[in-house]
């Protein structure tokens, strides 16, 4: 049941609305899903590869709350 803008929680809609709305972190959320990536690996990518925990308004990339599966339909839609 979707809560928050048509999404589970703030937390989803969030990283949601950064990734297609952020042209490098969409281009990036992209080529991850094209080569049969998730969003798991995509916030292992940004943590790993680029330092980053969270969004620029401070919503973390590994919150538990996040809908991983809506995050991977996200980005299968990028």
């Amino acid at each position: 049941m979707s809560t928050f803008n048509g999404w589970a929680n703030h937390a989803t809609w969030n990283i949601a609305l950064w990734m297609g709305n952020e042209e490098s972190l969409t281009v990036l959320a992209r080529r991850i899903a094209r080569g049969g990536g998730n969003y798991k690996d995509l916030a292992d990518v940004l943590l790993h590869s680029f330092g980053k925990v969270q969004t620029p308004d401070g919503v973390s990339f590994m919150d538990p709350a996040l809908d991983i599966a809506a995050l991977n339909e996200c980005m299968e839609d990028l």
